[in-house]
Formats: structure tokens, C-alpha cells, sequence
């Protein structure tokens, strides 16, 4: 996009990228846009796959700025807002806005960090990103990304963020972040930026990761079936969408982690999700204890009818250890993740 009237080269695409506390910091900020905004907006909120789609509804009773639920291939125009659908990525080409329902990163979509990516390899220093309240670590790697493209970076800060783990994050790991700054003060340092003609536009070449991790999340089979130049190296932890090997990422300050087909997580993200995994199979082997352990009382019981007292002390016996395994896992549930509802135990 060229400012026509000035004739000049603008910072004219803001992409945003929020999640836990993000309809209130995106309310407001859109409240304090002006209705001539210099620039197009792309909003990315996580939110579930099966969730309504509402929240440009939401934004359009906020602010000034028409605020649209985007459509795949709707050209992208100057002073209007675009929100990412449920269970799709938002990806900016140029020009124009691409929708797919390519691999999840940091198992969501749609994702943040790769609106940012593509915001970063189709606009480059036009390019301004905003890191808004959140958890875990979606949106560094896409902030990464911008920075490397010669875009500025803005991340809230966190602690006026009501989630402080996606800004935490992004302070953490990306070099040279332009602004931290209060919500309040986000949106002038936006309308600035956008009336600011910049000088000359720099040409950062777009890195060979860049471009193909951009490609998975357009869901390119031909990209899976005939790469040979993994990006990264071989982890020794498989991916928890789908099962593979993970490759390990090392960008700057940041490490993260994508498999074969295309799944990526930051190491926050990863971590939290091998938790409850873990917490899964806990609980799993809870209920299978409590089950052998009725099953067992069952089995002693009919020994006992037909007074086979040793069998019948034997099964007693096995259904006593399954019970106490069954205790002891739940205390370390209770221990690792704070206080839980338990199983009732089986007598």
C-alpha cells in the first residue's frame, strides 16, 4: 500500500496480535483510532476453533474504523480493520488478505505469529506489530521476524498488561523492541508512525526461513513432500498435535520448536503443553488403577464364595497396591499443579 496523496512510503500496516484480556485492550485501542487512520489494521485474538465469530462485531461498536470479519482474497485498504476468523490463519499478502486452515502454531488457530511473518516477508519496514496482553510466548517469533524486515516493533507493557507472559516474552527474546509502552499510549505512537513518511525504504531480503515457514501455513503439500533442508536441527521431543520429531529453532534469543507438517510452539508454549499432556496420562492412570483395583475386589469376592482364601487374599492384596499407586499419583497431581478435585476412591 503507497500513501496516493503524499505520494510517499508510510508505515501503512499495523497487525496486532492479542490473547488472554485481549477484547478489552483491543476495545480501547480501537476507541482512541482516529476514523483517518493512515493505515490498515489486522487483528489477530486467539480464540477457539468453535467459537462465534463476534469480535469484529464488537470492535465496530467500539471505535470509529469499519471493522470487517476478514474474507480470503479481500484486498486490503487504508482507515479499515480486519479481524482473523475462528480456526484460520490471517495471513497479508500483497495487496491482499489470504485465509488457510494450515498447521497450528503455538496450537492455535488462527495464529499470531504467523500473521506477523507474513505481514513481515509481504510488507517489510512498512510493517508495524503489536504485542498486546496475553500468555505464553505466540507472537515473538513473528516479532522476530519484523525486526528482521527493518519493521518496528511495539509490545504493552506488562505490567499494565492483564495477562504479562506474551509482552514478558517478547521483551525476553526479540533485540531492539522500538516501544514498550502503557495501552494508553499505544495509540498515538500508531497514528504517528502512520503519518511519518519514511525517508527510503530499506531492502532486507527475506530469509530463506522466512519464506518457508510462511509457506506452511498456506498448507503447501508440495513444500512437505519435497523438502529436504528441515529447518533446524533434530530435538529428542515429538511434537504434541500430531506425534513427529520436532526440529529445534534457534533465533536470536529465542528458542522454539516445528515439526515435519508444519506444527511450531515457542519453548513456553511447549513446555505448557507437554504439562498437560503429562497431567493427562496421570489422570488416565489413575482411573485404570481404580478400575483394577474394583475389578480385583470383584474377582476376590467370588474366591471368597467359593473359599479360595488364598486367591482370594492374593486379589485382595493387588487391589490394596493399585489403590495406593492410584493415591499416590494424585498427590503428585496435587503437588505439581496446586490443589485438584480427586477420583473418588474405590471401596
Amino acid at each position: 500500500m503507497v500513501d496516493k496523496q503524499r505520494h510517499t512510503i508510510t508505515h501503512n500496516l499495523i497487525v496486532i496480535g492479542t490473547s488472554a484480556g485481549g477484547v478489552e485492550a483491543l476495545s480501547f485501542l480501537v476507541q482512541q483510532l482516529p476514523a483517518d487512520l493512515n493505515a490498515a489494521v489486522i487483528v489477530v485474538l486467539h480464540v477457539a476453533s468453535q467459537s462465534p465469530n463476534v469480535l469484529h462485531l464488537i470492535l465496530n461498536n467500539a471505535g470509529k474504523l469499519p471493522v470487517f470479519l476478514a474474507q480470503d482474497g479481500e484486498p486490503i485498504k487504508t482507515g479499515q480493520i480486519y479481524v482473523a476468523p475462528a480456526d484460520y490463519h490471517l495471513l497479508v499478502k500483497p495487496g491482499y488478505l489470504q485465509l488457510t486452515r494450515g498447521p497450528k502454531e503455538n496450537h492455535h488457530r488462527p495464529a499470531i505469529d504467523t500473521l506477523f511473518r507474513s505481514a513481515a516477508r509481504a510488507y517489510g519496514q512498512r510493517t508495524i506489530a503489536v504485542v498486546l496482553t496475553g500468555m505464553l510466548d505466540d507472537g515473538t517469533a513473528g516479532l522476530i521476524a519484523v525486526k528482521m524486515r527493518g519493521g518496528v516493533a511495539v509490545v504493552q507493557n506488562p505490567n499494565d498488561a492483564l495477562y504479562s507472559g506474551m509482552p514478558n516474552s517478547a521483551i525476553e527474546n526479540v533485540e531492539d523492541i522500538d516501544y514498550i509502552l502503557q495501552l494508553s499510549e499505544i495509540p498515538s505512537i500508531l497514528v504517528a508512525l502512520a503519518n511519518t513518511p519514511m525517508a527510503t525504504e530499506a531492502q532486507n531480503p527475506v530469509p530463506s526461513q522466512m519464506e518457508y515457514e510462511s509457506d506452511m501455513a498456506q498448507l503447501n503439500t508440495e513444500l512437505l513432500e519435497n523438502s529436504i533442508n528441515p529447518p533446524g536441527k533434530p530435538s529428542t521431543f515429538t511434537c504434541p498435535d500430531c506425534g513427529g520429531t520436532l526440529w529445534e529453532i534457534q533465533e536470536g534469543k529465542m528458542l522454539r520448536f516445528r515439526c515435519h507438517v508444519g506444527h511450531a510452539f515457542g519453548a513456553k508454549t511447549l513446555l505448557a503443553l507437554q504439562s498437560e499432556k503429562m497431567e493427562e496420562a496421570l489422570w488416565t492412570a489413575i482411573r485404570a488403577l481404580q478400575e483394577k483395583a474394583k475389578l480385583a475386589e470383584q474377582m476376590a469376592s467370588r474366591m471368597r464364595d467359593r473359599n479360595r482364601l488364598a486367591a482370594a487374599e492374593e486379589l485382595e492384596q493387588e487391589a490394596q497396591d493399585a489403590q495406593q499407586r492410584s493415591i499416590i499419583i494424585q498427590e503428585v497431581l496435587d503437588q505439581g499443579n496446586g490443589k485438584r478435585k480427586r477420583l473418588p476412591n474405590k471401596k
